[in-house]
């Protein structure tokens, strides 16, 4: 079921910064640091799990396997990209109450055509507003609790201007989602237009080298909003650093104390490995004869 620390955080109008996870070790470490929600990214799941792009190539069962994993295993409220719904209206609501099931707390729909595209590159077109307010009626119609939340997104801003981006987030307000995410705004006066106009809790995606500029949270709080992910710093982060650990076994052909590791012991407690040693401390395995 959700967590409703989320839910209860912006009621309590407390900004939440959620750092996109995007497979268990990154959900791990995330976890354990004190953020007020983490955000599953597709674009890193997608590319993690498949090596492919996230255009709309994963499934929604691919999808919810990992997604049901990270919020399984973490304590901190999960936020969660579905997409499109993949597909009509039976699939918004088969993925709503799929992804309730699995212990999400917010979950991510999307007006793009299928198929989507991740939201910072180019080539998006948005499906009709009035197709999309049916989507976010059904996902508010058809999940269990009022703690499991609607995160409705609209892409109209590249393809079709500020002004109706505006207006969509304006009838997705309307029509029952808990979060409104008006995607790639292009300034920092557009944040700002944004937070004024909209009248529910705002998202705001920090994309590094991405279309939006790079704020930090108190400064988006300042514009109106509510929460802000930060979906691609931590597999840019890992990417930086396995390839210069690679290539630095390459160039030498072992370690040479160049690039700073994680402790290979803090690893084992990361991942639980102290639970099993306790494990079989208390159930040690008989010792049969040869």
């Amino acid at each position: 079921m959700a967590n409703p620390a989320l839910r209860q955080a912006l009621e309590a109008r407390t900004f939440v910064t959620a750092p996109g996870v995007y497979d268990l070790i990154s959900a791990l470490l995330a976890d354990r640091m004190g953020f007020r929600a983490l955000y599953v990214t597709g674009y890193g799941s997608v590319a993690s799990s498949l090596g492919l792009p996230d255009a709309g190539l994963a499934t929604y069962t691919e999808m919810l396997e990992r997604i049901g994993r990270i919020a399984e295993t973490c304590k901190t409220p999960v936020i969660a990209d579905a997409d499109t719904g993949y597909g009509g209206l039976l699939n918004v609501r088969r993925t709503v109450r799929g992804y309730e099931r699995a212990g999400v707390s917010a979950i991510q729909l999307e007006d793009q055509e299928f198929p989507k595209k991740c939201g910072h590159t180019p080539h998006r077109r948005v499906i009709p507003a009035a197709d999309m307010v049916r989507k976010i009626q059904v996902a508010s119609d058809s999940r269990s609790s009022a703690d499991f939340l609607i995160v409705a997104r609209t892409d109209a801003r590249t393809g079709l201007g500020l002004d109706e981006a505006l207006r969509r987030g304006e009838a997705y307000a309307k029509a029952g989602a808990d979060v409104i995410f008006i995607e790639s705004p292009e300034s920092e006066e557009e944040l700002a237009i944004i937070g004024q106009r909209i009248g529910k809790p705002l998202l705001a995606n920090m994309v590094n080298g991405g279309r939006t500029p790079m704020l930090r949270a108190p400064r988006l709080s300042e514009l109106g909003y509510a929460m802000a992910i930060f979906p691609v710093m931590g597999f840019l982060a890992a990417a930086h650093a396995m390839q210069g650990a690679y290539r630095d076994l390459l160039d030498h052909g072992g370690e040479t104390g160049a690039v700073e590791l994680y402790p290979f012991s803090d690893f084992n407690k990361l991942i639980g490995f102290e639970d099993v040693w306790a494990f079989e401390a208390r159930y040690p395995e008989p010792v049969r004869a040869p």
